[in-house]
């Protein structure tokens, strides 16, 4: 049950940001909303506003918001296909950015209640590399191999990823910036590399807490790019990709930790949701956006009905690529 809850607030809450995204800057723009969506699939129960559908539907997989116009062509003042260029991808965005905003408020929260690590050094670890090239308590961490460094988060996974090579750290020292050589040593007991330093908490402070919460955000966009193109590169497996199996079982597990770890998870979830979503690929956001790009900087029209040919192929490979990642993602779940 805890699961099952934990699981429908994670979905609930990126989907309706996400989709409330598109539709309140919809409706400010004056375009006509037929349907306010959340989930795939068949209506469990709706009801009709003065203009617009609101619907359940079954599937948590997603959600959607049908503007008129916007697979057609339509002679209506209001429908999305009459809007400028500009207007509509104001429109289109607006889903990922409200997912990029959710992120920065659920980071911020669990920043004021459970405290921002700071990439300062609080201590440093006897019988470590850290202690032996003279780092010391205070130390501020600015860059690694000339890599800037705003989150200790950014310093976990360059180690992470560095392993035993030697690396350049940059620190700030009373307002003087040295640098130092360090090779970090791999924990057997906890099965990773360290340098044998911990970074400093700083608890109850809102102004850090809303500074953290940006810091957060941007690197988590940046991480969730990075690792788009390894995908690209052919550099990830499809085993390290998840699907709505995998999120809810994630979900209960972030759940079982406590509330704010929940939440910490969401707002990771929401920022790679915001991200896909920009993907420059038909019937997602991304691909929206080019084609408004292409009509606003050439001043030519794509054809409404061919952009919705487009969109119908892309949604179609779209749902087999989510089909086939939830398939694996049971798969993986039997063999625990």
């Amino acid at each position: 049950m805890q699961t099952f809850l934990a699981a429908i607030f994670v979905f609930g809450l990126l989907i309706i940001s996400h989709e409330f995204g598109h539709f309140i800057t919809a409706k400010l723009s004056k375009v006509k909303v037929l349907e306010f969506s959340i989930g795939m699939g068949p209506k469990l129960f709706g009801f009709k506003g003065r203009e617009t559908n609101y619907s359940l539907r079954i599937f948590p997989i997603g959600g959607y918001v049908k503007m008129l116009g916007e697979q057609e062509e339509c002679s209506d003042p209001r429908a999305f296909c009459n809007q400028s260029p500009w207007k509509r991808l104001i429109i289109i965005v607006a889903g990922a950015f409200m997912n990029f905003v959710i992120a920065v408020l659920l980071f911020s929260m669990v920043s004021y209640n459970l405290g921002v690590v700071k990439p300062i050094v609080s201590s440093v670890e006897p019988n470590y590399p850290a202690i032996n090239a003279g780092i010391k308590p205070n130390d501020k961490i600015i860059m690694v191999n000339n890599k800037k460094i705003n989150t200790w988060n950014e310093f976990k996974i360059f180690i992470a990823e560095n392993k035993d090579k030697p690396f350049k750290m940059t620190l700030k020292r009373d307002n003087k910036v040295i640098e130092i050589n360090l090779k970090p040593l791999y924990n057997e007991k906890e099965d990773r590399y360290m340098v044998g330093i911990s970074p400093m908490l700083i608890k109850g402070n809102l102004i850090e807490s809303i500074k953290n919460g940006f810091d957060e955000t941007f690197s988590s966009i940046s991480q969730m790019i990075i690792f788009l193109g390894r995908i690209l590169k052919g550099k990830i497996s499809s085993n390290d990709v998840g699907g709505p199996v995998a999120i809810i079982k994630m979900s209960g597990e972030a759940a079982k930790v406590g509330i704010w770890n929940l939440l910490l998870f969401a707002g990771f979830l929401s920022i790679n949701l915001g991200v896909f979503n920009l993907i420059p690929f038909p019937a997602l956001d991304g691909g929206w956006v080019i084609i408004l790009l292409y009509e606003a900087l050439t001043g030519r029209k794509i054809d409404e009905n061919k952009i919705g040919l487009i969109n119908l192929i892309g949604f179609t490979i779209l749902i087999a690529f989510a089909i086939l990642v939830t398939f694996k993602d049971i798969i993986k779940l039997n063999s625990y």
